[in-house]
């Protein structure tokens, strides 16, 4: 994707993003979700997002560079970008939902588990 060089209002670009936000904040299910963003981002801007997300958490998880421009199939230099700015409070939001969400699974997992045994 090609940015133009052409710059927005700053006023009109405050408006779009607060629309933009607010949106994205009403939207209550993953399906909705992945419509609005489908249509919203190409392809290769949605590849982007996700690979950029991946990095975060295989970074958060202690693996090497190597590894993680081996598995996500990306270049060193995006994986240091990343690694530039995952302490930076969006990152670090994703990543703790994402953890929190890990967590509750595995627990759950575990908890029903175990009342299976104790009922039988």
């Amino acid at each position: 994707m090609q940015l133009s060089k052409r710059r927005i209002n700053k006023t009109l670009e405050e408006q779009l993003k607060k629309m933009f936000y607010g949106v994205l904040t009403e939207i209550k299910s993953m399906d909705q979700m992945k419509l609005v963003l489908d249509d919203l981002l190409t392809k290769a801007e949605r590849t982007a997002v996700y690979k950029r997300l991946g990095i975060a958490l295989y970074l958060d998880k202690g693996r090497s560079y190597r590894d993680i421009k081996n598995h996500i199939k990306v270049s060193s230099a995006t994986v240091a970008s990343v690694a530039e700015d995952v302490g930076r409070a969006g990152y670090q939001e994703l990543v703790r939902r994402i953890k929190a969400d890990e967590w509750a699974s595995e627990w759950s997992g575990k908890i029903s588990k175990r009342l299976k045994n104790i009922w039988r």
